[in-house]
C-alpha cells in the first residue's frame, strides 16, 4: 500500500469514528418503553474496531514519514512540520491584512477615522507568497506520498 492510500484510509477511519459517535449518541438513551434505533453495544464494538484501525494507520504513517527522505537534508516528517508552519503563517498574515484594511463608512464629519498601522499591500503580498510556497510544497509532498510504500 502506498502512503497516500494510507492517508485516505486514515481520513475515512476518522470520519467513520465521528459517524459512530453520532449514532451512539442517538442510541444512548430513549424514552421509557421505546427502543434505541441501534444497539449501543454493537456500535461500541464497531467503534473500538475503528479506533484500533486508526491507531494502526497513524503509527504506520508516522513511521513512514519519519523514515522517508524528502531531500538530502530532510525527512517527510520535517517537511510536514514546515508545511504546517507555512499554513499558520499564511493565515496570520491574511488575518492581519484583513484587520488592517480600512473601509470608510463615514456618515458625518464627527465619525471616528481609522488609519492602518501596517502596509496592507505588503502584508497581503507576503500572505500570497506564503500561499504559493504552501501549494508548491504540498504538491511535492503529495507526489512523494504516491511514490512511497507504507511501512509495517
Amino acid at each position: 500500500m502506498k502512503l497516500a492510500e494510507a492517508l485516505i484510509l486514515r481520513a475515512d477511519a476518522q470520519k467513520r469514528i465521528e459517524q459512530l459517535k453520532q449514532r451512539l449518541a442517538n442510541s444512548a438513551k430513549v424514552q421509557q418503553g421505546d427502543e434505541a434505533p441501534e444497539k449501543p453495544q454493537e456500535l461500541l464494538v464497531e467503534l473500538e474496531r475503528a479506533f484500533s484501525t486508526l491507531a494502526d494507520l497513524i503509527k504506520r504513517i508516522n513511521k513512514t514519514n519519519s523514515s522517508t527522505e524528502f531531500d538530502a537534508d530532510k525527512t517527510l516528517s520535517d517537511v510536514l512540520a514546515e508545511r504546517d508552519v507555512l499554513t499558520a503563517k499564511r493565515n496570520a498574515y491574511s488575518q492581519l491584512a484583513t484587520a488592517a484594511s480600512i473601509v470608510h463608512n463615514a456618515y458625518s464629519r464627527s465619525e471616528i477615522k481609522f488609519v492602518s498601522t501596517v502596509e496592507v499591500s505588503e502584508v497581503q503580498k507576503l500572505a500570497d507568497e506564503l500561499a504559493k510556497n504552501y501549494r508548491e510544497l504540498d504538491s511535492r509532498i503529495q507526489q512523494l506520498n504516491w511514490q512511497t510504500d507504507l511501512l509495517e
